[in-house]
This record gives C-alpha cells, structure tokens and sequence, in this order.
C-alpha cells in the first residue's frame, strides 16, 4: 500500500487536531511489517522543519490564554459558590503554570511525544531527494497552473512530482492531506478530479484520499485502537496467509509473544490452523503443536465449540512428545 502523507498533517499533531498520536505508533508498526509503503518526498521534511516553530507558538500562546480569568459581577461575592470557585480558580492557575513550563521544556528539548512519534516514523523511511529535474517539472506545474500549489509556493507541486515520479505503475496511492490543493471543492471528502486523471493516465490505477490519518485508520483497520493491538492483528494474518512452513514458525514465534486473544482472534487463528495446509501440516511440530495446547489452556472457555472440538482432534493425532524427542 502507497501512502503518502502532507506536511500539514505532521504539523497538526503540535497544534489543534482530533488525531491521537497513537496513529502515528500504529503507522509506524504497518511500515515495519511491510504493510505500508510511505513515500517521504524531501520537500516534506524540510516544510516541517521549517513550520514546526510556528505552529508550537501558536499553540503555546493559546495554552497561556487559558490563564484569563473570568470576571463576577459584585452581587456574586454573598454566595458560597463564589469561594469555591476562586479557590478552583486559583488551582487551576498554579497547575496551568505547572503544565506550561513542562511542556515549554520539552518544546526547547524536542522531548515531546509528537517529535518522538514523528522521529520514529520519519527513521522509518527513505526521502526522495528534491533533484533538479523534481524542481524543474515542479516550475512547469506551477506555470500552467495544475494543482497541487499556491501562487508562488511549490512544495506541493514538488511533493506531486516526486510522487509520479517514484511510485511504480498501476499501483494505487493513499494520500492524506488536509490541504485544498487535494481535496475536491464539490466534495472536500475527494481528492481533486485533475489529479484523479492525471494519477491514472499516468500509472493505471486509483487515488484514494483521507483528510486525517484517523479516517485512513478508520477504513482499514477500524477495530484497532492501539499500536500492539496492530502488531497481534498483524501476526495472526500472518499465520493466515502462511505460505510456507517457515513463515508458519515465524509466525508462531510472534504469536506466542502474546498472552491475551479475543474470541474473534482464536477463531481466526484455529481457521489458519484447519484451512491453510502449511500450518495443518505442520501442526505436531513441537512449537506449532506448544502454541496451540496452550491456546487451548488458556483460552478453551471462551473458544467456540466446535473449533476446540476440531483443534483438539487434530492435536490428538499428533504422536507423543517423547516419540517426537527420540526421532
């Protein structure tokens, strides 16, 4: 999967957004797993360097507009609530103060969790380097007046390019941008229809577009809330789709890593174990065979009935252990 991410969508976490940093964690679990394919145009590095100071002002200065308070007419002052209220006040200022200069530190220190997540993500792939040629398609772009770009500005441009660029063909490209050079002014939810064309006449294949990662995550992966949730999604579609007997033991290997399935989990990890014949086969191997009696330990109760009926037949036949130990 392609996928491609605007600068402004990394600039969001440092300021007002409805995106969990989370997303950015599971993100970086799907690049590692070879689930994703993000593509890094240089441009994109260098605008967020350039544009992070500005947004931690911004939102720094709104924090400490949080210290206004609110004004109580002279009538208010006979009544309890009002003490109270002052008292809340007052704590309220002291802990907004608290909370101001630590994150004020970890803004000079870059130690705040969206640098860490970002870092993380960003070591996770390659730039494509801003060459001559990007810049000189880039000016052409701009000139005739494609999208995407402003008058006078051309990352977006540059970004585009490099996309068309770098991306094999008839491939689709995921792209995640909260900008109007992308999205659509019929329908902000689409991606504009002069890059829809122009994406397929070039490559024979799709655009598909998201203004928030949460949207992109909300799709494809819409029951998975945290990033080690993502990691056991990951690994029981890797035993599914085994396709040899060693990518079943590596599978099982990162499966055993985990203490905790739900019924939906166990019930896809024993139809991989039924229906894929390179775990089948290898069922009574000692750590194939291991994995799923403990699974049954520890997870029978909750196991539908007739899938701990099966597992348990298929793991009968297996001959004992110490009969596997002396051969």
């Amino acid at each position: 999967m392609n996928l491609f991410i605007d600068t402004n969508v990394f600039l969001s976490f440092f300021h007002l957004s409805s995106d969990d940093l989370e997303e950015l964690h599971k993100l970086t679990v799907l690049i590692e797993k070879g689930e994703v394919k993000l593509w890094l145009p240089e441009q994109v590095d260098d605008e967020f360097s350039r544009n992070r100071e500005n947004k931690l002002a911004d939102s720094m200065k709104r924090l400490a507009e949080q210290k206004k308070k609110p004004q109580f007419p002279q009538v208010c002052k006979d009544y309890e609530e009002y003490d109270e209220i002052r008292e809340l006040q007052e704590l309220f200022g002291k802990k907004l103060s608290s909370l101001i200069d630590k994150v004020a530190s970890d803004v000079s220190e870059r130690t705040l969790k969206a640098d860490e997540k970002i870092e993380e993500l960003f070591g996770q792939t390659e730039f494509i380097k801003t060459s001559e040629g990007l810049l000189r398609k880039a000016r052409r772009r701009m000139d005739i007046g494609n999208p995407p770009g402003k008058n006078g500005s051309f990352g977006d441009a540059i970004n585009w390019e490099a996309l068309l660029e770098h991306i094999p063909k008839k491939e689709d490209l995921y792209v995640v941008a909260d900008d109007k050079d992308y999205y659509s002014l019929l329908d902000e939810q689409k991606p504009k229809d002069f890059l829809v064309d122009e994406w397929f006449a070039e490559k024979n294949s799709d655009v598909i577009f998201y203004r928030r990662l949460s949207q992109f995550f909300k799709e494809h992966y819409p029951d998975i809330k945290l990033a080690s949730e993502l990691e056991k999604e990951l690994a029981i579609r890797a035993l599914a789709e085994s396709g040899s007997f060693a990518a079943t033991h590596v599978a099982i290997a990162n499966l055993s890593s985990y203490t905790e399935f739900t019924q939906a989990q166990i019930s896809e990890i024993v139809e991989a174990a039924l229906t894929n014949n390179q775990v089948s086969w290898i069922l009574c191997d000692p750590d194939v065979r291991q994995f799923f009696s403990a699974l049954l330990d520890s997870h029978g109760d909750i196991m539908k009935e007739g899938e701990r009926a099966e597992i348990e037949s298929e793991l009968l036949e297996c001959p004992p252990t110490d009969d596997i130990e002396d051969a």
